[in-house]
């Protein structure tokens, strides 16, 4: 059986954290680009709403549909990105026995929040399907 140092502990924990620092940037730009469609969606209900344009037409449901199913895909990343770095926290290094500051009940419910806005965005995704598929 090898007996690691230290310093072997350490480069690993490093990495570790590394790849988390990783994982939270891509959670960062998801979330922003959550945010840029769903503008983007408001801004076009709100023009198709002054001028009276109807958005049930193939074509722009086609697109929204798509988009709707690369964003679902990104939340079920992110909850589990989510997920992983809070059984992280609680299980594997033990963080919230060692930091009582640490608001580890919250970390959880957050990403039970984060897979319930995902199940959330799937039904409509999956409503969006069966609308576009009722136009053929």
């Amino acid at each position: 059986m090898e007996r690691h140092g230290a310093a072997a502990v350490a480069v690993r924990l490093r990495r570790r954290l590394h790849l988390l620092h990783g994982l939270r940037l891509r959670l960062l730009q998801l979330q922003r680009l959550l945010i840029i469609w769903s503008l983007g969606l408001a801004c076009k209900d709100i023009f198709a709403l002054r001028n009276k344009k109807d958005l049930h037409t193939p074509d722009n449901l086609l697109i929204i549909v798509m988009v709707d199913w690369v964003v679902a895909v990104f939340m079920f990343s992110g909850a589990c990105a989510s997920a992983s770095l809070t059984i992280f926290f609680m299980w594997d290094v033990h963080f919230c026995e060692t930091y009582s500051k640490l608001a580890c009940q919250q970390f959880a419910l957050s990403v039970v929040l984060a897979f319930i806005t995902w199940l959330l965005q799937a039904a409509s995704s999956f409503s969006g399907f069966w609308l576009l598929v009722s136009f053929f």
